[in-house]
């Protein structure tokens, strides 16, 4: 049979550690933050998602590519893009690491962080299938995950990876395993994917929170505009569609991150 669901992942920031964090106004350096972002839909809406990033596109008639780097649109075109992906059937995931609150020597091994974080990720994914399934009697319940591919990244380590946590049996790993489908995790070009494109939309608007730009300034309105389609259980987000690594009230937020935070609460 074939998947309930499509999972499609990108991140905005990176999961360097030692190098220098980037300086406001500077160039070079880590990003403070890093986000992992997932947009999730039925398999039935497929072909539906090159209309809806054509669908932002034709907002932008100016631009010359349908090709779509939310990193490289102006506010305007921003806010447009996030508006247009809070209509459309998906839901969203972020989930969001400071990197500052991060003790030297915790993650030393490449893509640790990465794994880590993308776990929580998995996670919650797994959670919105199962609840999902109900109004979704097509296909086998199981989600097909596709990341965009990242240099460094080796996709059958993270495979493996996988197939570890779900041998774990401490009971500290909450995927709900029947819908994930390991074999079936790949990834592909960020230019090749119009889905993975509003992957990249929803990271980058949920970074552009927290991660300051080069005058210092964050922007919580494209998250905020994008809750409509946040995943939350009973209004709860922060739990769920929004997962922040520390708890919140450890990750130093200034007063403009303060005011993403309280966008969930």
């Amino acid at each position: 049979m074939t998947h309930t669901y499509l999972a499609y992942i990108d991140e905005s920031g990176d999961d360097g550690l030692t190098a220098p964090f980037r300086e406001i106004g500077a160039r070079g350096g880590s990003s403070r933050w890093l986000v992992i972002s997932a947009c999730l839909f039925r398999s039935t809406h497929n072909l539906e998602a090159v209309q809806w990033r054509d669908e932002i596109a034709a907002r932008m008639p100016e631009r010359k590519s349908r090709t779509l780097h939310f990193a490289r649109l102006n506010h305007g075109q921003k806010l447009a893009t996030v508006q247009t992906i809070a209509r459309k059937p998906l839901r969203a995931i972020s989930v969001i690491a400071a990197k500052e609150t991060i003790p030297e020597g915790v993650y030393t091994d490449r893509n640790q962080l990465y794994f880590y974080m993308t776990r929580y990720l998995i996670e919650r994914l797994s959670w919105l299938c199962r609840d999902h399934r109900p109004h979704a009697p097509e296909g086998d319940g199981r989600v097909a995950i596709t990341f965009s591919r990242r240099g460094g990244m080796q996709y059958d380590a993270f495979r493996d990876y996988l197939r570890r946590l779900k041998a774990d049996a401490t009971g500290d790993v909450r995927i709900h395993w029947p819908v994930i489908d390991i074999d079936a995790v790949k990834a592909a070009d960020h230019s090749t994917s119009a889905s993975l494109q509003v992957a990249d939309a929803i990271a980058s608007a949920f970074a552009a929170g927290f991660e300051p730009d080069k005058y210092g300034n964050c922007e919580p309105r494209y998250a905020e505009t994008l809750k409509p389609v946040t995943y939350n259980r009973n209004r709860n987000y922060l739990s769920y569609g929004v997962k922040i690594v520390p708890k919140s009230d450890d990750c130093g937020l200034n007063p403009q991150q303060q005011k993403m935070l309280e966008v969930w609460e």
